[in-house]
């Protein structure tokens, strides 16, 4: 009975021992096993024109490929409010406008640097589904009719100036956008008769718009450019992904709509 006793008490001093023993597993190695796979990625932060939100998925898709691979992270808004941004302090790696006057005033600012044309874009008038102003061209827009233009500090605003300048149009539009995307919303969602946008963004709203040229736009293309930010802390990454876009994404500028600089 004794020697049943003491076996088990050797065997509670053994369990006890196992437990208590140091981990041989150090803080590093726990730290390490969370962050694999992470470390194998770089994250840039992409301040992008609203215009070409629609490239967003593919760029992430190719930026996979890279060596090492970019988790883009984007920011889609204004050209204007992006490089404001990035006046102020904003983290970026890689600003893309939709016109040259705004990357001009970031390279004059010191923000950029050695920015690229990439593809251009035009100007196309879109009316909701079903065109319940009976709207045919520019010419049907008046003062009833509900129109809405990006504000003229934007690109697409200032192309909308430029054009209704050079046919000699009187028109006034109802309200005017910070982005394009806000202002194809209100056409898409019926609050608006009519609006300009780029022909990107009527091909990416699809059924929900009806598309109308307008004459003589194709005279006022605007440049989609990109430039690496100055402060970035990966240049390297943000450059090789800017080259990308410049040599190899020919076929994803014109599947959405863009014609691809030469």
């Amino acid at each position: 009975m004794m020697k049943r006793v003491l076996a088990g008490c050797a065997a509670a001093a053994t369990l006890f021992a196992a437990a208590c023993a140091p981990s041989t597993e150090s803080a590093s190695d726990s730290n390490a096993d969370r962050t694999s796979g992470s470390e194998s990625s770089v994250e840039l932060n992409v301040l992008a024109a609203s215009s070409t939100r629609v490239l967003n998925d593919d760029l992430q898709a190719a930026a996979d490929e890279l060596d090492p691979p970019a988790e883009l992270k984007f920011q889609n808004a204004g050209s204007s409010d992006l490089v404001s941004q990035l006046k102020e302090g904003a983290p970026g790696d890689l600003l893309l406008t939709a016109s040259k006057k705004t990357m001009d005033d970031a390279v004059e600012a010191g923000t950029v640097q050695d920015p690229k044309v990439l593809a251009e874009n035009e100007m196309v008038m879109v009316v909701p589904k079903g065109n319940p102003a009976g709207i045919k061209s520019v010419e049907d827009i008046t003062d009833e009719t509900r129109f809405v233009l990006c504000d003229p500090q934007v690109p697409c605003g200032d192309i909308s100036q430029q054009i209704i300048e050079d046919k000699g149009l009187d028109i006034q539009p109802d309200s005017q956008e910070h982005q394009v995307a806000d202002e194809l919303g209100k056409v898409v969602s019926g609050e608006a008769d009519a609006g300009w946008v780029y022909s990107t963004d009527a091909a990416a709203a699809g059924d929900d718009v009806e598309v109308i040229k307008i004459e003589g736009a194709d005279q006022f293309t605007n440049q989609i450019l990109g430039a690496v930010v100055t402060a970035s802390s990966e240049q390297d990454s943000a450059q090789a992904v800017l080259d990308l876009l410049a040599d190899d994404f020919d076929a994803t500028w014109e599947e959405y709509g863009f014609t691809p600089a030469d």
